[in-house]
């Protein structure tokens, strides 16, 4: 049996999409990390980190949402699975790529264009941030030019692991179409029946003192 913990609105998201993209039958058990669910003991003793998601397959925990989703697919095979060792190799390369180069800009934007209170955003900061964003979107934009997806012409999970990361976007007020492929193609992904639950943010974070700060507020 698996076990899914964290809610829709934290980094648990991507593995509710990749769980249903599998047809897998899971658990969901929504733990928030804001109202100090994630430590609790019981908690803990699944992910000493006390952050989301954390997925118990069996007995077998593994935390961290793209290596979740990785093993996910590597066990269970079908299109979303790398084929081969190569492929395996870019579906991890396009992950922590996402991660080390999209992620901590795009979260000071959409936190500036939204999360936070409106009283407390700085438009200044959201353009910085999305200044920041151009070359490594311009690097997605030019690969998907060559190509529908990742990876060539099917959806997998290196597409699910980049476009969670990117959900933030439009959502936020933040246009993809200076990158016309990107556009297209994070449009596609969405609009996939298994991506249904992550359709807008509904939750709110505060302003730390340091703006920066917030990038460790997303457990």
């Amino acid at each position: 049996m698996i076990t899914l913990y964290g809610s829709t609105a934290s980094r648990a998201h991507r593995t509710l999409w990749m769980l249903k993209e599998l047809g897998l039958p899971f658990e969901h058990v929504p733990l928030g990390f804001t109202d100090g669910s994630t430590r609790e003991p019981a908690f803990l003793a699944i992910n000493p980190n006390g952050r989301v998601p954390a997925l118990d397959d069996d007995g077998f925990v593994v935390v961290e949402s793209m290596a979740i989703n990785l093993y996910l697919a590597r066990k269970h095979g079908g299109p979303l699975a790398p084929a081969g060792l190569r492929e395996e190799a870019l579906a991890t390369q396009w992950s922590f790529w996402v991660v080390t180069e999209v992620e901590k800009p795009l979260l000071l934007a959409s936190a500036n264009r939204k999360l936070f209170a409106p009283e407390r955003r700085v438009e200044a900061e959201a353009l910085m941030a999305i200044a920041k964003l151009d070359r490594p979107m311009k690097v997605l934009d030019a690969h998907l030019a060559q190509q529908a997806h990742l990876l060539g012409a099917r959806f997998t999970v290196a597409d699910l692991n980049v476009a969670t990361v990117m959900d933030l976007a439009p959502q936020c007020g933040i246009a993809l179409e200076a990158w016309p492929n990107v556009a297209r193609w994070h449009a596609a992904c969405l609009a996939r029946p298994a991506a249904a639950d992550w359709k807008d943010v509904s939750f709110s974070i505060p302003r730390p003192a340091d703006a920066l700060g917030m990038l460790r507020m997303f457990v």
